[in-house]
């Protein structure tokens, strides 16, 4: 098991080459890192611009992860340049980036069947769009990668659905088992699950066997008058367990990677916003949206959020409006990704697991 990062959410990363930000992150003692997307590696898919990604990773001894992008036929308009890359044949250009990947040995593709989008309530995730149901939406989206899955699976690549904030765990088991899981798998984000009224650590039992890739990540949960509200914290100082969360995935698969995500640098006040729940608890059509929960993880939901807010009343983090007024400048960005590498490496450490990786002088 493995300690590195989302490329992307690291401070400035957008600054840097896909090779510096190999070698920032390997000064951080981060082991490996995982692009969004390929195109994040080379805009191009150049094979030359690719190679030299991959010859430097092997150099710093790290991993490398990327990204397919979106899978959801009605949301792959949004990312037209999966198209583009086709010259107007879609499929062509999703086959175009498997191929890349696998020419430089990335077998792990990240990919998603939805975006976050700036609306108020549940008109905030896709599930919940009033032109195309979300039945519909995951239907097309088995469709369509059923239409990938023969051209990954003669690459030797797996694609890692994300437990992202619009689809629920339950939701991504049954796309891989309908699929199949030598061709999907699942990349497990820790804090997303919570907007989705799932316990990170029941998650975690139910996805472990088909995880493949991760966002490490934690979060905090406020009540808002129409439900519950939440923000990126640096690992350790929200309400999900990692103590509890990095045992069960290193027992189902201990040679997986895990990548922090952490707060972008430069995001502003924006996604602390209090005009609405994220989570709409009291809202009976956000709550009909999730037939797979059960009483059972709703009370240990509840209990979770308890417990959290007893820390919160003891000083022990900072509430979600000290946190949400707090200086965000590049040097607090560091900051938190360190004591998020620290927090996971405690975690490991607990529960006798040797993270795999670098560490900076400074951790000796």
């Amino acid at each position: 098991m493995r300690l590195g990062s989302d490329a992307l959410k690291l401070p400035d990363s957008a600054d840097h080459t896909p090779v510096e930000q190999l070698e920032r992150a390997h000064a951080e003692g981060l082991a490996g890192l995982f692009f969004r997307h390929l195109l994040h590696v080379s805009g191009t898919l150049d094979r030359a611009e690719l190679g030299a990604v991959r010859q430097r990773a092997d150099e710093l001894g790290m991993y490398l992860e990327a990204g397919l992008g979106r899978v959801n036929p009605y949301n792959i308009p949004e990312s037209p340049e999966m198209r583009i890359l086709g010259d107007g044949d879609t499929v062509l250009g999703y086959r175009r980036v498997l191929e890349a990947a696998a020419g430089i040995g990335i077998t792990e593709l990240w990919a998603e069947t939805a975006t976050f989008k700036p609306f108020r309530g549940r008109f905030a995730y896709d599930r919940y769009r009033t032109d195309a149901p979300w039945a519909d939406q995951l239907a097309a989206t088995v469709k369509f990668l059923h239409t990938l899955a023969p051209i990954a699976r003669d690459l030797g690549i797996h694609i890692n659905l994300e437990t992202h904030e619009e689809i629920t765990s339950f939701e991504l088991v049954r796309i891989v088992e309908a699929v199949g899981p030598d061709v999907l798998g699942i990349t497990f984000d820790t804090g997303n699950v919570v907007q989705r009224l799932e316990h990170p650590t029941w998650a975690a039992r139910r996805l472990a066997p088909y995880v493949r890739q991760t966002h490490i990540k934690d979060y905090d949960l406020v009540r808002v008058p129409d439900g519950l509200d939440g923000q990126l914290r640096p690992n350790g100082d929200g309400v999900v367990d990692l103590t509890e969360i990095v045992p069960i995935l290193y027992a189902a698969n201990p040679d997986l990677h895990l990548s922090l995500e952490v707060r972008a640098y430069g995001d502003g006040a924006g996604e602390y916003r209090t005009d609405g729940a994220r989570i709409a608890l009291y809202d009976p059509v956000w709550l009909a949206g999730h037939p797979d929960l059960t009483t059972e993880e709703l009370v240990a939901y509840l209990e979770m959020l308890q417990r959290y807010e007893e820390r919160v009343a003891a000083g022990a983090v900072d509430s979600f409006a000290t946190y949400r007024a707090a200086v965000w400048d590049e040097d607090a960005a560091w900051r938190y990704v360190r004591t998020s590498r620290d927090h996971v490496r405690g975690c490991a450490e607990k529960a006798g697991i040797v993270l795999d990786g670098t560490r900076v002088e400074a951790d000796a």
